[in-house]
């Protein structure tokens, strides 16, 4: 192992404090070096194991730190790629379901081995392709170790999902058990392109299925090293194969492709909803879905303001807004709203914004020009009717004049304002004005999406209602390292309700592998 891959002494994860980060910020830096030269690449796609070239036009993967730093060309995919990505993970998916769940559970183990073993590495190519700053990063990359070895522990903890039922007959034995569906394409977001690249692709290739994977049009280096990690594993060859590509040339092809048993997606509301409709037509097809959200925090009357100030400003401008967990807006009761905002504001006001890959720099960019587009379109309906606290504008001069840097932003609105409805995966945190909790609840189940929440109170009653009448699959309370984000796998479950995800079983949590899996009900008369 390089000195650059060596692990601190502590685990990073999104939520870390009070750790010494001196062997941490030298092995990041290593791997920086590495990293950048390396960088300027062309890349095959990676089908039944094999190199394969395409006709297209490459994708040019540029750094949204500095547009003009190429870090990779990636070959564009075909619908014929597709196809023939597709039919190697059958033929190899009926080889890994015969295998029994312990040995495909020891391989998959070797993928989080893998995956440790290159985190620096793993987590300096997140941190120049999508703008992460280096908690975010490694956290990212520890992550998805982490949740192989969660779901392997699932699988292990539950034998296999293997069941003995009852007996209607002396000589009968009947037993349920969770077959695979077969070949599921994975759709991954760019925003956590390893960890969520890697849950969705781990607990269906645990549960024996195959896939076909294609990474973010963003993000698409941050792919091919899960690939790496999984082949160096030794899953075998064309069960796992790597498309990259144009989502308006091959996304169609990848869940329409007839072969296609079954699709994991992160990503937009449209988008997901459009397959959710259109992927079963001769029969149900599992289509599991996590589609954003709008996440709503409530600060009481009896909050403590420094913790809520806190954790507000870390879940709303962590990663610049853009995480599906985000706080993007914030319901305050009127006796203590004055206090918090100026709170609040002033927190937001000491982030330090530049380079993410640099040591304690917490703000870089945005992902790209649209998302960039989306908060200055953003800021102009702000305006109208609200007032722009802080923020509010793009960030230049130097290093900013090259990429996609935009300032955090925090909105004053009316409740009616339509940016508490909108996900916007940019940052900008709405703030308004509530009589108490009953008016906070009702403001944040007005929203469709449903998928994490939070609360600052000293009332556990209050913690108790809120949790029972909010509308989101994950519920956090006085929470200052993060009010409505931060999950951990085997810590926190990720569920999305409402249009925030069509299965209500998160990732991070105990049903999740099972969603890839049909049972089977087995009885032999002895």
């Amino acid at each position: 192992m390089s000195t650059a891959n060596a692990a601190p002494a502590a685990k990073i994860t999104y939520t870390s404090v009070n750790t010494d980060m001196t062997a941490f910020h030298r092995s990041f830096d290593e791997a920086l070096t590495l990293v950048r030269g390396k960088a300027g690449k062309e890349h095959p796609l990676w089908i039944d194991g094999k190199a394969v070239k395409s006709a297209s036009p490459l994708l040019v993967d540029l750094s949204p730190i500095d547009t003009s730093f190429v870090l990779g060309k990636f070959a564009a995919s075909t619908a014929d790629h597709v196809d023939q990505a597709v039919k190697a993970a059958h033929r190899e998916q009926k080889l890994w379901r015969a295998l029994t769940w312990q040995e495909r559970v020891k391989t998959m183990r070797k993928a989080a081995v893998a995956i440790r073993e290159r985190k620096f590495e793993i987590a300096a190519v997140m941190s120049l392709e999508v703008g992460k700053s280096r908690l975010e990063a490694m956290g990212d990359a520890e992550e998805s170790a982490d949740l192989i070895e969660y779901y392997a522990k699932n699988v292990e903890d539950n034998n296999g999902y293997i069941v003995p039922l009852g007996k209607l007959l002396p000589n009968e034995n009947t037993r349920s058990v969770l077959r695979p569906f077969g070949v599921f394409v994975c759709i991954a977001p760019f925003n956590f392109p390893m960890a969520l690249s890697t849950g969705m692709s781990a607990a269906a290739l645990l549960a024996g299925n195959g896939v076909v994977y294609k990474p973010a049009q963003d993000a698409p280096w941050t792919g091919l090293m899960l690939y790496e990690c999984y082949m160096a594993a030794g899953i075998p060859a064309g069960l796992f194969n790597f498309v990259t590509g144009l989502g308006s040339v091959i996304g169609d092809a990848l869940w329409k492709n007839p072969g296609v048993d079954g699709i994991v997606f992160t990503g937009s509301k449209e988008i997901g909803m459009r397959m959710v409709k259109e992927f079963s037509s001769a029969y149900p097809k599992p289509a599991l879905m996590e589609l954003g959200g709008k996440n709503p925090t409530y600060v009481s009357e009896t909050a403590n303001l420094d913790d809520a100030a806190s954790g507000v400003m870390k879940s709303a401008f962590g990663l610049q807004g853009q995480k599906c967990s985000a706080c993007s807006r914030v319901y305050v009761h009127e006796e203590i709203y004055d206090a918090f905002v100026a709170k609040l504001v002033e927190k937001s006001k000491a982030i330090v914004s530049g380079d993410p890959t640099q040591k304690d720099v917490y703000f870089g960019p945005v992902i790209n020009a649209k998302s960039a587009k989306t908060f200055d379109q953003a800021i102009e309906s702000a305006k109208k009717g609200g007032k722009v606290l802080l923020g509010g504008e793009r960030l230049k001069g130097g290093l900013f004049d090259k990429g996609h840097f935009c300032a955090a932003t925090i909105v004053e609105l009316p409740l009616d304002h339509e940016i508490f409805m909108r996900e916007l995966f940019v940052p900008i945190l709405a703030v308004g004005k509530v009589k108490d909790m009953d008016q906070a609840i009702t403001q944040s189940n007005r929203a469709e999406y449903g998928l994490t929440a939070g609360i600052f109170t000293a009332s556990q009653e209050e913690i108790q209602r809120y949790f029972d009448e909010i509308e989101s699959g994950v519920c956090y309370a006085n929470r200052p390292s993060g009010a409505t984000t931060g999950a951990w796998p085997g810590v926190q479950s990720f569920c999305g309700w409402k249009g925030s995800g069509s299965t209500g079983k998160g990732g991070c949590g105990p049903y999740y592998v099972t969603q890839f899996m049909r049972e089977q009900s087995r009885t032999i008369m002895e």
